[in-house]
């Protein structure tokens, strides 16, 4: 598969939603072993969603983007910061790029709100990804889901 062969786009109808639930659960809770009630929550409602898609529809990766309200308890309260999470791509996407391009979607998705920044809760293993797409680690080291996890932010 080349890295061209998909595309990123807003999750806004039900299928994709759909979609990027199956690639969620395949990643954190088969892969990584995170219980399903922790894996959704109630921001999946509110939280604007991104799928990546190879060209016969095959979801690749996906992420989620929390906003306003829905960030504050992730970013201090600042209302100006965006909350980047739930990124996940398949084992078969892995390598091509598409966790870059989902990365930019909902950096892109961030600023077309207004934005300032976006923070994230990287897992310790991914932070050189996100160090290398700009993002900057801050506080210390914390479980989430029994993994182990920092906080990050891109001024945007």
């Amino acid at each position: 598969m080349s890295p061209s062969s998909y595309v990123v786009r807003v999750a806004d109808d039900p299928a994709d939603r759909e979609a990027c639930f199956a690639v969620r659960k395949e990643v954190f809770v088969v892969e990584q072993g995170v219980p399903q009630e922790l894996e959704y929550d109630d921001y999946d409602a509110v939280a604007t969603h991104v799928l990546a898609v190879r060209e016969d529809g095959t979801p690749l990766g996906t992420g989620r983007l929390l906003y306003g309200e829905a960030a504050a308890a992730k970013t201090d309260g600042d209302a100006t910061v965006g909350s980047l999470g739930r990124l996940a791509v398949t084992k078969e996407a892995r390598g091509l790029g598409v966790g870059v391009a989902l990365v930019r979607a909902i950096e892109d998705a961030a600023r077309a709100r207004g934005l300032a920044a976006v923070d994230l809760h990287a897992q310790t293993h991914a932070l050189g990804f996100y160090e290398r797409l700009g993002y900057e680690v801050y506080g210390p080291e914390f479980p989430d889901a029994g993994i182990p996890h920092r906080a990050m932010r891109r001024v945007l």
